[in-house]
């Protein structure tokens, strides 16, 4: 697992890391160091003891985050530049990356004030599209559905998104690799020999998809959020005003960091901004059957339909604007 250091690239940044992690690219960029994040493998126990106290699993503070988790590692996310690694005895090297990519990616992402939301992004049309959901809605399986389409994935997992000097949001591309369930393979026709289990889960799988990968970021026109429903249809509603707010807390990746690292203020702003360009919608998907093929046909006549309204509304202002010289 410990390697001579090498670099990656992932959300926008050089991950130069002393743990070997064959999910991300290799980088050849030359390395900016306000975009680096080290990864060292480090004895935390000691550190761990002191902070700890009552709390068993993480601690948080202004400058760091600890994490202990079972048959893995002490986890410390420092300033959004640094992770270090305390492997603990007996540890699964395939769950220390599935931390490491995961959830402390995700924390140095929101101590990078960079917005990351619990979800898939896909290409639609140029943009960039972002299914979010509760674990299990069927976020990865649609984004697969897309690909079968033609279309690729910019990230699955955590969705990482940051503002223009213009406040425009876009989403920065992670790496190129889906997580997907057995099922989701046997309906895409995929065999699961050709992937690796995800640890702890026998049957969900990482699923590379290297060729149908965009690696630059892009503007982001729409979040769908997946809802499973029992009632044997599918519907597709606009997310409408204050519940945009609480939908996007609720899919803010790891959103629990927020208050206690006291950037509610800085999450609020973020989503303002961000609701100035993106529309939202509810998908209500039926849990009978295989749905996801479908919900991509569903979800393009959405994005179709909206595209052409704001084209007619882009049309009529320059025409008023015209009126008024």
């Amino acid at each position: 697992m410990i390697i001579k250091r090498k670099n990656y690239k992932a959300f926008g940044l050089t991950v130069s890391s002393e743990i070997e992690l064959p999910e991300l690219q290799v980088s050849t960029e030359q390395v900016n160091k306000d975009k680096t994040v080290e990864i060292a493998i480090e004895n935390l126990t000691e550190k761990w003891n002191e902070v700890s106290a009552n709390q068993k699993h993480i601690v948080v503070t202004e400058q760091f985050v600890m994490m202990k988790i079972s048959n893995s590692a002490i986890f410390c996310i420092e300033k959004g530049r640094k992770i270090s690694v305390s492997p603990l005895e007996k540890s699964d090297e395939s769950a220390i990356r599935l931390y490491l990519l995961g959830s402390c990616m995700g924390i140095i992402l929101i101590q990078r004030k960079i917005l990351p939301f619990h979800g898939s992004g896909v290409v639609i049309n140029g943009k960039a599209y972002a299914f979010i959901g509760d674990s299990g809605a069927g976020k990865s399986t649609l984004a697969s559905a897309f690909l079968q389409r033609g279309h690729q994935l910019v990230t699955d997992d955590v969705i990482a998104v940051s503002l223009s000097q213009k406040g425009q949001p876009f989403v920065i591309p992670a790496y190129p690799q889906q997580k997907l369930w057995q099922e989701s393979l046997d309906a895409f026709g995929l065999e699961n020999t050709n992937y690796r289990p995800i640890y702890d889960r026998e049957t969900k799988y990482s699923v590379p998809v290297a060729s149908k990968f965009y690696d630059k970021t892009l503007p982001l026109a729409g979040l769908f959020e997946l809802v499973k429903t029992e009632d044997g249809t599918t519907q597709i509603h606009r997310i409408e005003n204050l519940e945009r707010f609480r939908t996007l807390f609720h899919h803010t990746y790891r959103n629990f960091l927020i208050p206690r690292l006291d950037l509610m203020e800085w999450h609020f702003s973020m989503s303002v901004q961000l609701l100035n360009y993106v529309s939202m919608f509810q998908v209500k998907r039926t849990t009978a059957g295989f749905t996801a093929n479908d919900l991509v046909s569903a979800i393009i006549d959405v994005i179709n339909e909206e595209e052409q309204t704001n084209e007619k509304h882009s049309n009529d202002f320059t025409q008023l604007h015209s009126y008024a010289k």
